[in-house]
């Protein structure tokens, strides 16, 4: 019997449906509600996972941003491959990707680092994010000298900037009763062909 998707289903295009579940969190999680658990793999095939900010919904891609020397970083470049979730538990709904990663241009991380607060800016210079620092007195030592030292307008550091999640599969899941939840998995073997869709099992 052919499975018709409507609802918060409907549409053809899972970046749509991404961006449009994305707004309906917006008016309705508490904090964050672009936060995702971004998961990689070091050289060692350990994995690892933390929480970022998804900052944008491409029209194929998902991009965040980050310091280029940060363990997640390393790992992104090495791996060239990440999955991450999002979960809105006022929504009751989750998006799950898997894909090869790229770097953002410069143009577009000069352009996102400009909007960002100054104070957030001069932290961006500041930390040697997921490297060992003496105390947090250093480091806010270090954020008081480069906010004397930065100016009004502080650049974008060499060493930050965004990736590119581009998805292989996309998995959209919303809570049933009972835990009959509704699935829907779409997934490509490569990044210029199409997506085909499939419901999962609960």
């Amino acid at each position: 019997m052919m499975d018709t998707r409507v609802g918060i289903f409907a549409g053809e295009d899972p970046f749509v449906i991404a961006r449009r579940w994305l707004a309906e969190a917006e008016g309705r999680e508490i904090s964050d509600p672009n936060a995702m658990a971004l998961a990689t793999v070091d050289p060692d095939g350990m994995p690892d996972v933390r929480v970022v900010l998804l900052k944008e919904i491409e029209p194929a891609g998902f991009v965040f941003y980050t310091n280029l020397e940060s363990a997640k970083a390393r790992q992104l470049d090495s791996g060239g491959n990440a999955a991450f979730v999002i979960h809105w538990k006022t929504l009751r709904r989750q998006i799950r990707v898997r894909g090869p990663v790229e770097r953002v241009g410069d143009a577009m991380a000069d352009a996102y680092f400009r909007s960002r607060p100054r104070e957030s800016r001069v932290g961006a210079w500041a930390s040697p994010q997921s490297r060992p620092i003496a105390s947090r007195g250093a480091l806010e030592a270090e954020v008081a000298r480069l906010d004397a030292e930065l100016g009004a307008d502080p650049p974008r550091p060499p060493f930050w900037g965004g990736f590119r999640i581009r998805p292989l599969e996309m998995e959209f899941w919303a809570d049933g009763a009972h835990r009959l939840h509704d699935r829907y998995k779409w997934s490509r073997p490569a990044l210029d062909a199409d997506f085909d869709v499939i419901r999962l099992g609960p």
